[in-house]
């Protein structure tokens, strides 16, 4: 009886999908880990979005707006993004480029927050905090969401880091202080979205291989990919689904396991059901983060 009321409810999902909600604009500001380096990501359905620097990228907004069109949700996607950088290099440098009227706008610091000085959130809390302000100032109902990002395998297991030796986890978890500690500091932020967790959780549920360096395990997929630092498509793609879950509200779970953006990057069907399950779980998981 409960696969039954599932498949039902699914049917009228499928059915409420075909019509299209009011139309939202959503802006994401970031680097590499926003605009899928190394991956099939970066170069993915450039046409459906607008880069504002003009450098033909598709990335993790091309697979935001990819669910947004399979959901039937109008959203026009941008993205404004430079490799190596953190968010007081796009406050400083690019705000003429971001400054202006969105609904939501999805903000990717550095993998370390602070190239300087590795988990230190001060600069990256400061610089998001000036970013939100201005955007706010352009439109006060904006949604400005942090993204936490992923531990970098080379840096757990390899190169000198605060977090060498300890769990892979742990620089994951690291980084969502950080944007913790950016959200006490600015009431212009609207919230976190959990993308380094769902990693963590993909390790801790064997979906994934937490390290890369002793050989994938038979069953299991690498989240990075070849530099042990960028995500594999398969990353990113979780990347894209935890934030899409995050902003619409939908369960990403009913974009199933024939969803066209893991077709076209490769991945195996039952890779894209779990990677939509494991992100559904550390959505409902998480608080919204959402401030009134």
């Amino acid at each position: 009886m409960v696969g039954r009321k599932w498949w039902v409810f699914g049917i009228v999902w499928l059915a409420a999908a075909a019509m299209p909600v009011s139309a939202e604009t959503i802006l994401f500001v970031g680097n590499s880990f926003t605009f899928g380096a190394h991956s099939p990501v970066m170069r993915y359905r450039p046409d459906l979005v607008h880069d504002l620097n003009g450098e033909g990228i598709g990335g993790v907004p091309a697979l935001f707006k990819t669910f947004a069109e399979e959901t039937g949700r109008d959203w026009t996607v941008s993205l404004e993004t430079v490799p190596g950088k953190d968010l007081a290099f796009h406050y400083e440098h690019k705000r003429g480029v971001i400054d202006g009227r969105w609904d939501v706008v999805i903000l990717q610091g550095y993998s370390v927050l602070d190239p300087q000085r590795p988990g230190d959130p001060v600069r990256h809390a400061e610089a998001a905090a000036r970013i939100a302000a201005m955007l706010r100032r352009a439109n006060p109902h904006a949604r400005v969401e942090l993204v936490s990002t992923w531990s970098r395998a080379d840096l757990t297991y390899r190169k000198p880091s605060p977090w060498r030796g300890k769990p892979v986890t742990a620089m994951a978890d690291d980084l969502a202080a950080g944007n913790a500690y950016a959200l006490r500091q600015s009431r212009d932020l609207s919230g976190a979205i959990p993308v380094g967790q769902a990693w963590n959780r993909a390790w801790r549920e064997r979906l994934a291989d937490p390290n890369p360096y002793d050989g994938i395990a038979f069953g299991q997929i690498d989240l990075w990919t070849w530099d042990q630092y960028h995500a594999s498509a398969a990353g990113y793609y979780l990347e894209a689904l935890v934030i899409f879950g995050r902003i619409t509200g939908v369960d990403v779970r009913l974009l199933g396991e024939q969803e066209r953006a893991g077709r076209d990057l490769g991945l195996e069907p039952r890779t894209v059901g779990r990677l939509q399950a494991i992100a559904q779980a550390e959505l409902t998981a998480e608080p919204t983060g959402i401030r009134p």
